[in-house]
């Protein structure tokens, strides 16, 4: 029989807690994972500060990689590219798994399908407990996306793409064609950097990048980024500096990872006529945004919201991170790593230092 570690998220302001937990036998069509890293993502962190509600007693973390360690007969023993899937193979998986038949699904939009599951969110119940990162291993349930990875692809690197990185690319595909666009990014952790990089790669004509930090802005120009912008409480300098930059009177898409209100109203305002918004960041509890409907109607402006990603969206980010993991510094991005028994002071390390990723190796 065989067993494995977890660690149990309370609540906000519990202590986690390790547990030895038997791992049940597959049911068909899933797959069993050994997780061999997870990075620490910023929904995880608001989730333990209590900022987000998710159901508990449950297992965090959901930016995942592992080997294959059993498949059941009944899956169908292909990755979604139909690739060969064996034991010992190193692959990542979607957050999401849903009912591929359902209509949200059918219309491109699986991560809102029906009978949804979503990986290092879901809570502990009874024997249902190896469904998150922060464990020793993983069960993936049928219709979960599940993608083999080169090998030669360092561990931090592939943690990061079954969440952030996909996210981002999704975005992309929201915004539309980059190619010879000028961009501004707000937000410049995880998502902004990653952000930064995909549109450099696409072809962008221009990229700025603002955030209120100047540590998080360096970061930006090593990932692409032609101009750095510390925003303020008053950004009215910023918005007439990139207007009077461009001969549109203003950039052709923005994308927000930050989640504040004013850097989405400030986004609005810097768009060129016929300008594309897509809003990724605000994922928690916040002030409304206001938005100046004359505005909008006045300057054909187009405003875009992405919750996680699809499929395809995942297809591209594989792409392009195996084309430019060592193009940019993505081997930066995580700053300190700890072991499974050391979560809890790899969550306060996050909360107190800020980094773009902590890892937890296991």
């Amino acid at each position: 029989m065989r067993t494995g570690r977890l660690i149990v998220f309370n609540g906000p302001g519990q202590p986690f807690e390790m547990q030895e937990r038997v791992v049940r036998p597959l049911k068909a069509g899933e797959i069993l994972v050994k997780n061999l890293y997870t990075t620490i993502c910023g929904s995880d962190i608001h989730t333990f500060r209590g900022l987000r509600k998710e159901p508990s007693p449950t297992v965090l973390g959901h930016e995942i990689v592992g080997k294959i360690e059993e498949i059941d007969s009944h899956h169908s023993g292909l990755d979604f590219e139909e690739s060969h899937l064996k034991p010992g193979d190193l692959i990542t998986w979607s957050i999401f798994s849903s009912d591929p038949g359902s209509i949200f699904a059918l219309e491109g939009m699986p991560q809102k399908g029906e009978n949804l599951f979503k990986y290092g969110h879901a809570q502990i119940k009874g024997e249902e407990v190896f469904h998150g990162g922060l464990a020793d291993y993983c069960i993936l349930t049928p219709d979960t996306g599940v993608f083999k990875i080169p090998s030669a692809l360092p561990l931090p690197i592939a943690a990061t793409i079954n969440c952030a990185l996909a996210t981002v690319a999704g975005s992309l595909r929201m915004a539309g064609s980059i190619k010879d666009k000028n961009v501004f990014i707000t937000g410049m952790g995880m998502l902004g950097i990653a952000c930064a990089a995909m549109c450099k790669d696409a072809g962008a004509a221009w990229i700025g990048a603002g955030d209120i930090s100047n540590s998080r802005l360096d970061h930006a120009q090593a990932f692409g980024a032609d101009r750095l912008i510390q925003l303020d409480g008053d950004n009215s300098k910023a918005i007439q500096e990139i207007r009077e930059q461009f001969p549109r009177k203003g950039v052709d898409i923005f994308f927000d990872m930050s989640g504040s209100p004013d850097a989405m109203e400030m986004g609005l305002e810097i768009l060129s006529i016929g300008g594309i918004a897509v809003w990724i960041g605000a994922v928690f509890d916040n002030r409304k945004v206001q938005v100046d409907a004359q505005q909008v109607i006045r300057r054909l402006i187009t405003i875009r919201g992405l919750h996680n990603y699809n499929f395809e969206d995942f297809v591209y980010v594989l792409d392009f991170i195996a084309r430019n993991w060592s193009v940019f510094p993505f081997s930066q991005t995580v700053e300190k790593e700890y072991d499974l028994s050391q979560v809890e002071e790899a969550f306060n390390y996050a909360i107190e230092h800020k980094p773009l990723r902590v890892g937890i190796r296991i």
